[in-house]
């Protein structure tokens, strides 16, 4: 099984000398604008190797002249596959760990549990399956009373410099720039101490909690000073919704506004990326600034989008100075004229519109971005949660009902630790006083009790997985939500199906691997139904990750099956909208949305009750689902109006996945 295909789909369209320059002279022209050495690669995965396999070969090299290896180590997700690749190395090649020393970059503060801190954390992920000395481990303690934190940050640090300093910092960034927990204000000088949770940085760290209120109140950080001092420094970043603050870090002015950009002064300092993250990088988002470009449809439409926006005109309006004096020279060099270019782009652009976007029957389809045949089509839409699906293409979902199209849906996951522990006592309340009149002596009343009692008075945070009970009851009250969702839309009962996807089935926040199990689900669904059309998120923002391993599994299943014989006449759209948009250059279909569709698609939304106001996993984005997907189906429609397009109250856009051969 293929468990990682989602991290192919930018190869599409990013050139390999982009990022691999095939010498040191196009390197150097290409990352000109780059301030800290910068090594991008296909996938985390391939990054993760690469980084696990340098701090090998420096262990190794202490190890030779008999001297400890002292490396500072994050939490968090980001360095997950490299701590699994290093284990892979011990086990498999023999790499100990026994000259290591092992600074853990931060803990919270203060912890009840200390299971749920840092250091167990890191113990589960690395060190307890390597050779590791434990007392060459050491990480601030979470539970200490509070007068001794002065004290504490300052032995810490000395502890640093009497066993020879930091050889290596190993560092992960968060989305706003925040390095260990250092956030946007904290100077050059900063070091060991306690800093508070607050905002941005406790949005972060609930990422490895159950919900916000369960992140303690501050951290135990290293500061940009140990960074400074380490002789070494990997930062690594993976995923689109870090590419913003990767580019600020390496391109941008060094502040202390942005922590992260703190490196650009240190002497032996790198960074490690996938493609997602490079992605705002301008050899990789704006090539023409920088190099000669490999022109085709999607970076043409690019970089006129990018004129348009920078000249304030249409597509239409733009011209031959416009080109010349904004770095496009080559265009008109290709094309002749800007005119030719201009009317190349609008007439793609516009193509990319249609009102029938499972294509529109008895018409010329050579233009339209979806076939008029079959029709009726068998339309799957798979939904990561139990509510992807009307967040981010409700106004779709309802024209393809309206069209006569035979949709189902499937939700991949239960979506039942999103649930907060009100609504469960809310709906177990409704349920015992529907047994209390109709059936007194119901197993069910004693069972809603039991489950109030619990969730009101005896439940602890401990970072224990959540009672099979109650996630049966949350993920009950997900699944009636997005039934009662799809029937909103038009979609018909025994079309919408719920996977139930075991990596899910943790009970905890940290999820399992997508597994054979996961996949071979997804596949039967295919095989079931053999769909002419597929919708799939391929929204990877998501805070958690879980948009990701959805993805990778229908993207596996459509792997095994993509020989079948309906399968080479299935057309897969990935969609948006819940944590992200589709740029403009890549958009391949874009379904206009009117203002009766808009408010359609916000009541199918508010369908889905648990989430309206009191979901756990909001992530950094302040606003409720209904207003993000509102606000980016409108910022969608008012681009194609100011390229000089037609004006629509809001857009969904689609972007098509062919399968890798």
């Amino acid at each position: 099984m293929k468990t990682n295909l989602s991290s192919q789909i930018t190869l599409t369209r990013i050139p390999l000398r982009y990022y691999r320059p095939e010498n040191a002279f196009e390197h150097s022209v290409l990352t000109r604008l780059e301030k800290i050495p910068t090594n991008i690669y296909e996938s985390a995965e391939e990054g993760s190797f690469a980084i696990a396999k340098e701090i090998a070969t420096q262990i190794r090299k202490k190890q030779d002249i008999g001297k400890p290896f002292v490396i500072a180590l994050p939490g968090g997700r980001s360095p997950l596959s490299v701590y699994k690749e290093l284990i892979r190395m011990h086990k498999e090649e023999k790499l100990s760990f026994r000259n290591v020393i092992a600074f853990v970059e931060y803990e919270f503060y203060p912890l009840a549990n200390p299971s749920a801190g840092n250091l167990a954390r890191l113990k589960e992920e690395l060190f307890d399956q390597v050779d590791i000395d434990p007392a060459n481990i050491y990480c601030p303690d979470g539970s200490m009373p509070k007068d001794a934190i002065l004290d504490f940050c300052r032995q810490y640090e000395e502890t640093i410099q009497s066993v020879g300093g930091i050889d290596c910092m190993l560092l992960g960034i968060g989305n706003s720039s925040n390095i260990m927990f250092n956030v946007g204000g904290t100077t050059i000088s900063s070091r060991t101490r306690m800093v508070l949770l607050e905002g941005a940085s406790r949005k972060e760290a609930a990422r490895t909690f159950p919900s916000q209120e369960n992140v303690p109140a501050g951290i135990i950080t290293m500061g940009i000073s140990t960074m400074m001092n380490a002789r070494s420094v990997i930062l690594m970043a993976w995923g689109e919704d870090k590419a913003s603050i990767v580019a600020k870090t390496v391109e941008g002015k060094v502040s202390d506004a942005v922590p992260s950009s703190y490196l650009q002064n240190h002497p032996n300092a790198k960074v490690v990326i996938d493609l997602s993250a490079a992605y705002d990088l301008t050899r990789i988002s704006h090539p023409w600034l920088v190099t000669s470009c490999e022109w085709d449809n999607k970076l043409i439409r690019r970089a006129i989008v990018w004129l348009c926006q920078l000249t304030d005109k249409p597509i239409l309006k733009l011209t031959n100075k416009d080109y010349s004096e904004h770095g496009l020279g080559e265009l008109l060099a290709l094309y002749g004229s800007a005119y030719n270019v201009n009317i190349k782009i609008f007439n793609d652009i516009q193509h990319t519109i249609t009102g029938w976007p499972g294509g529109k029957p008895n018409a010329d389809d050579s233009n339209r971005p979806e076939r008029a045949n079959p029709y009726p089509k068998k339309v799957i839409v798979f939904s990561p949660h139990p509510d992807d699906d009307v967040i981010s293409m409700g106004g779709t979902l309802r024209r393809l009902c309206d069209q006569h199209h035979d949709v189902h849906v499937a939700y991949e996951t239960s979506g039942n630790i999103a649930v907060g522990d009100e609504e469960v006592i809310r709906y177990c309340e409704y349920l015992r006083d529907v047994c209390e009149k109709y059936s007194p002596d119901s197993a069910v009343k004693d069972k809603a009790n039991e489950i109030i009692n619990y969730l009101r008075y005896e439940k602890v945070e401990n970072g224990e997985p959540e009672r099979k009970d109650v996630l049966f009851m949350k993920g009950t009250i997900r699944r009636e939500e997005a039934r009662h969702g799809c029937r909103y839309s038009g979609v018909k009962d025994d079309h919408v199906h719920f996977l139930d996807l075991p990596f899910y089935e943790t009970g905890l926040v940290k999820k399992n691997d997508l597994s054979e199990v996961d996949k071979d689900i997804v596949k039967a669904l295919l095989l079931e139904i053999k769909p002419d059309q597929m919708f799939v998120a391929g929204d990877l923002a998501d805070p958690h990750g879980t948009h990701k391993v959805c993805l990778d599994a229908v993207l596996a299943a459509i792997d095994e099956v993509k020989d079948e014989e309906w399968m080479k006449n299935c057309r897969v759209w990935m969609y948006r909208g819940a944590w992200a948009e589709w740029e403009m250059d890549h958009i391949e279909m874009a379904v206009p949305i009117s203002p009766e569709e808009l408010r359609f698609k916000r009541n199918a939304i508010l369908k889905h009750q648990s989430q309206a106001e009191s979901a756990p996993y909001l992530g950094d984005d302040e606003r409720l689902f209904w207003q993000r997907a509102e606000d980016r189906n409108r910022a969608t429609a008012e681009l194609y109006r100011q390229l000089g397009l037609a004006s629509y109250e809001a857009i969904e856009a689609f972007v098509q996945y062919i399968p890798l051969r």
